[in-house]
């Protein structure tokens, strides 16, 4: 059984036979600490999160018991030095303020996790895959169900998962729950088109569980965001299915999903105060997008003074000349860290997005699951161009889950296509 069919059958850890010898008990503790970081991607309500904790433990044990850095990776290894020092030559002349300081140590830190992830999945690829999957569909269960229940008031101490009458779960901000759910969104959704009966029933409620709790955070980008990486995922669905019935079952079976979410959407508007809000977040121009120093606007007046300023102005500092952050990853990174950073956090996500596509169609046991996570990275790069999301755990899982994929799927073509030696 291959990543893709493992990752919504069970909740706890598991490894493969391969595994013997004293062996075992080093990577049943390291596939342990995968699934909980996985786990514990979804309890980020504060600052450092149980998500840290996990992840930096984990790391330190790889790095203590074997982990290895194959060349093919030091291209992200670059991109993210880059990226990073960009940051930490701009906040020299404001280190004095512990917020950037902070915020540049995070940077850093972050970017680690998603080098981590890549290098990791170079061995046993797809049990690895497998448990930080499963471990981030347990997360976000009780995430989504936190959102739900805070926000109907059917938890003890519901208020602290609701922040302006939007439904924020175990995060610290209803648009990074949002966010987060789109990739176990997809996971359930890619079930509901391939699995087997049994695995779509389920499927189809935890579909309907993380659909709900989208929706209740009222993020109009997480919205878009979880459409567009929808139909990316279709897309290569059908494009990569080798054979026209079943490529019919993924066109029927969505076509029964989202109907079905229709339904679930419809019977949630129903209630008075859900179809309120919805009605206004609905709106494509709020007031904080639009005017000189609205969202949009701060997006051009920030790349025009981008050009006056190659060293950037410093992590945190756009704040201090316009009225709020500039809500777009890629000028924050240009704003945050100059030139260096810009080019390079642009330069990342244009290469990740091209080699990522081309991997989308080499064969591979864990295609169905990086089919998913790819589809997840493609549209959360671009709902950055409307979102800071550049402190998004989240996002450097999905970075360094596709780079470690990609270098797992390449590797493995090579090996399959070596001509084997005459005797």
């Amino acid at each position: 059984m291959t990543a893709a069919g493992l990752y919504l059958d069970s909740t706890g850890p598991r490894l493969g036979a391969r595994a013997a010898g004293p062996h075992v008990s080093i990577e049943r503790l390291r596939g342990g600490l995968l699934w909980l970081s996985g786990v514990s991607g979804g309890f980020v309500f504060v600052e450092p999160s149980p998500y840290e904790l996990t992840t930096l433990t984990t790391i330190i044990l790889f790095a203590v018991t074997g982990l290895t850095l194959r060349p093919a990776l030091m291209a992200l290894v670059l991109l993210l030095t880059l990226y990073d020092l960009g940051f930490s030559f701009a906040v020299i002349p404001v280190v004095g303020e512990a917020a950037p300081r902070t915020w540049v140590v995070v940077s850093w830190y972050l970017s680690a996790s998603a080098l981590f992830f890549a290098a990791m999945l170079g061995a046993r690829t797809a049990e690895r895959l497998d448990l930080l999957l499963r471990g981030t569909m347990i997360g976000a269960m009780v995430a989504a169900a936190a959102a739900i229940g805070g926000y109907f008031h059917l938890l003890p101490l519901s208020d602290l998962f609701v922040r302006y009458g939007r439904a924020q779960g175990t995060f610290n901000d209803p648009n990074v729950l949002g966010a987060f759910l789109v990739l176990p969104v997809l996971l359930a959704l890619q079930r509901v088109m391939t699995g087997r009966l049994r695995a779509v029933l389920g499927a189809g409620l935890l579909l309907a569980l993380f659909a709900g709790a989208l929706l209740l955070t009222f993020s109009r980008g997480a919205w878009g965001q979880c459409v567009f990486a929808a139909v990316v995922l279709m897309v290569l669905q059908l494009l990569t299915s080798p054979s026209p019935t079943e490529r019919a079952r993924i066109v029927l079976m969505a076509i029964l999903a989202l109907a079905a979410l229709a339904a679930v959407v419809a019977a949630l508007l129903t209630i008075e105060q859900v179809s309120e809000l919805f009605r206004e977040r609905a709106s494509l121009e709020q007031s904080y997008d639009v005017g000189r120093f609205g969202r949009f606007g701060r997006h051009v007046l920030g790349f025009l003074m981008a050009l006056d300023h190659p060293g950037g102005l410093g992590p945190l500092q756009f704040r201090s000349v316009f009225p709020e952050d500039p809500h777009n990853a890629y000028l924050n990174a240009f704003m945050s860290g100059g030139w260096l950073s810009g080019f390079s956090y642009l330069t990342l996500t244009l290469v990740t997005l091209v080699m990522g596509l081309r991997t989308a169609f080499i064969a591979a046991p864990w295609r169905p699951a990086y089919l998913a996570v790819y589809a997840a990275y493609v549209a959360a790069a671009a709902e950055s161009a409307i979102i800071d999301s550049d402190h998004w755990r989240h996002y450097f899982l999905l970075l360094g889950v596709v780079w470690g994929l990609m270098i797992a799927t390449r590797a493995r073509r090579t090996r399959h296509e070596r001509p084997v030696a005459r005797m």
